[in-house]
């Protein structure tokens, strides 16, 4: 398989995802499977930072992604800058990143009960309170996990710098 393709096949449904974890858990040593969700609207070195931090607590990286009706209903009307299409095929062409998963919702909560990750990943600009999921991945034995931020570095910051 080439490189595209291989960044092509990272990029599943809901359905495919659940089918291949499916198979992935019924072998004899289980992975560890670490979920994470957000808009990644512009890719910047802090969400390079961030995703293979996140990677590197298990054995398989999902990223929840926000459609592009999604990230504008979070974000506003001049949000997304980059269409999810694009955003989707930026975070599949990471090696530690491993399904990239759409999602319509404003929340990633339907995701992550599908999923029923061994650890949920949010940035640590949220804590335990405000992050969606967290109840539910530790109610089935699972942990959260808030990781520290690259300081300075966020799509706002970079967004507002080429408004200016």
């Amino acid at each position: 398989m080439n490189y595209h393709d291989n960044i092509k096949a990272k990029i599943v449904s809901l359905d495919t995802l659940c089918e291949r974890l499916s198979t992935l858990r019924s072998a004899a040593q289980k992975p560890v499977v670490v979920f994470t969700n957000g808009c990644f609207d512009l890719v910047h070195r802090g969400h390079v930072d961030y995703l293979s931090r996140a990677r590197d607590l298990g054995d398989i990286l999902i990223v929840g992604l926000n459609s592009d009706s999604s990230v504008q209903r979070l974000k506003g009307p001049s949000r997304p800058v980059s269409n999810e299409a694009s955003r989707a095929e930026v975070l599949a062409a990471f090696v530690f990143v491993d399904y990239v998963v759409v999602f319509d919702e404003d929340t990633p909560l339907k995701l992550i009960e599908a999923v029923c990750p061994d650890i949920l990943v949010k940035g640590g600009d949220y804590d335990r309170s405000t992050v969606v999921g967290a109840d539910f991945v530790e109610a089935h034995g699972g942990r959260l996990e808030l990781l520290s931020l690259v300081p300075g570095e966020s799509t706002t910051r970079l967004v507002n710098k080429m408004k200016e």
